[in-house]
């Protein structure tokens, strides 16, 4: 019995141990230069829609059903999902728009597992066009944080961003 005690202790010593090393906040960023102007790139990126057109997820799962709420483009748009085991089931609403600069959404994760992140767009006019930054940032919490400690969420989600703004690159170039 003493020796259940042991590993039962040396188990949750170790647990605690990985969730005070684990990063507690994450963020995932890629940046592209468009050549179209500001004006059309901020209204395209504000609207969910033309999200959906050059998202890397909606090309994993072809059948995905999406649903949109509101005025799209306009803070307290939404858009909710329903995909496979790859794309899984969410939402995304537009929290926040400071025209020609900024747009956030909340991105509320219902499976495979809960979880609630920030998505963000910056753009800024460059002398080559419109340079977007796309990226979403949050928090761990346990027991998210004891994945963290073993996982790079930057390797694990940077090469879709990369692909969605290469894809976008194309969408708003055309």
């Amino acid at each position: 019995m003493k020796i259940l005690l042991y590993i039962l202790l040396g188990i949750g010593l170790l647990v605690a141990i990985l969730h005070f090393m684990a990063p507690k906040t994450y963020q995932v960023e890629r940046k592209i230069v468009v050549s179209t102007n500001i004006d059309t790139v901020f209204k395209s990126l504000c609207s969910l829609k033309d999200q959906q057109v050059w998202s890397p997820w909606g090309s994993k799962d072809p059948e995905m059903i999406i649903e949109y709420n509101g005025t799209d483009g306009e803070v307290g748009s939404s858009t909710h999902w329903i995909g496979n085991k790859e794309v899984g089931e969410g939402e995304q609403e537009i929290t926040k728009i400071e025209p020609n600069s900024y747009i956030e959404t909340e991105l509320r994760f219902l499976k495979p597992f809960e979880s609630t992140s920030t998505g963000f767009f910056t753009i800024r006019q460059v002398n080559e066009g419109t340079e977007v930054t796309w990226g979403f940032k949050g928090n761990n919490t346990f027991p998210t944080t004891l994945m963290m400690v073993f996982m790079d969420i930057d390797k694990a989600i940077g090469p879709d961003f990369e692909k969605g703004m290469a894809d976008f690159k194309s969408f708003i170039e055309k």
